[in-house]
């Protein structure tokens, strides 16, 4: 019996009322999620802040990101990522609402 191989792209709903977010692999002090958005952005007056760093990569799609330090922007295009250094506070502002913006994860502890 061969094992099953995931696909980042594939098992998508067709129908996201809320962000898809899935743990894909945990070990010890690491955990990686596939996110997909879909027009979703976080809550008005919601902050991320995680007590852990955050690496993320954005494998489809777009977004825009923003850090409440200084109030930077950043808009994000498939196959760009980057660090947000833990109790970094951010949000995602937009992601288009008619494309899956998948987001590949990597949340260390």
């Amino acid at each position: 019996m061969y094992p099953i191989i995931p696909n980042i792209f594939k098992n998508i709903p067709d129908q996201l009322p809320e962000e898809l977010i899935e743990c894909i692999f945990k070990q010890d002090n690491m955990h990686i999620e596939r996110i997909v958005s879909k027009g979703h952005i976080t809550p008005a007056g919601q902050w991320y802040d995680q007590d852990g760093d955050e690496w993320v990569m954005l494998l489809q799609g777009q977004a825009t990101i923003l850090y409440e330090q200084g109030n930077q922007s950043l808009h994000l295009i498939a196959g760009d990522y980057l660090l947000i250094p833990a109790h970094t506070r951010h949000r995602v502002e937009w992601t288009p609402p008619d494309l899956n913006t998948i987001w590949l994860a990597a949340h260390l502890h």
